[in-house]
């Protein structure tokens, strides 16, 4: 099974960016961990602060893996070409919140991507992620 995660904008920083909301532990860090606890998934990670990069990344994998974990950041906000590149791609998408964005400023609290994905998960931290994992895992067996 493969499985991609894309990060969007100012995830890099995570661990280090605003503790209180995203935690104390880096991306890296966290995605070591997922990929140990699932050694019969081939994973990749990506991340960019740039939109035309997460498309291009989207579109690269879209038709190879078996789903992809999006955390798009701010851009799951307002980005129609995101939501667009997931729609032309045959792989099933989980868009993931590391915070829960109904709880936070009024403009977060609509993803325009989310009705290109298959689910949501906002608001349970960076096991967010291990969550969208196992949703994916569970649609292809």
């Amino acid at each position: 099974m493969r499985i991609a995660i894309i990060n969007g904008p100012n995830l890099n920083l995570t661990g280090k960016r605003e503790p209180q909301v995203y935690g104390t532990q880096s991306l890296n860090d966290y995605f070591h961990v997922l990929a140990t606890g699932y050694p019969y998934i081939d994973f990749t990670f990506y991340q960019s602060n740039v939109e035309g990069e997460i498309v291009n990344e989207i579109q690269r994998v879209g038709f190879d893996v078996d789903g992809i974990v999006i955390n798009a950041g701010a851009y799951s906000h307002y980005s129609i070409a995101i939501a667009d590149a997931l729609r032309s791609v045959t792989a099933p998408a989980i868009e993931v919140h590391i915070s829960n964005i109904f709880a936070r400023e009024k403009e977060r609290h609509q993803s325009v991507i989310a009705p290109a994905c298959k689910g949501m998960i906002a608001g349970l931290g960076l096991d967010g992620y291990r969550l969208a994992v196992e949703a994916i895992d569970s649609m292809v067996y």
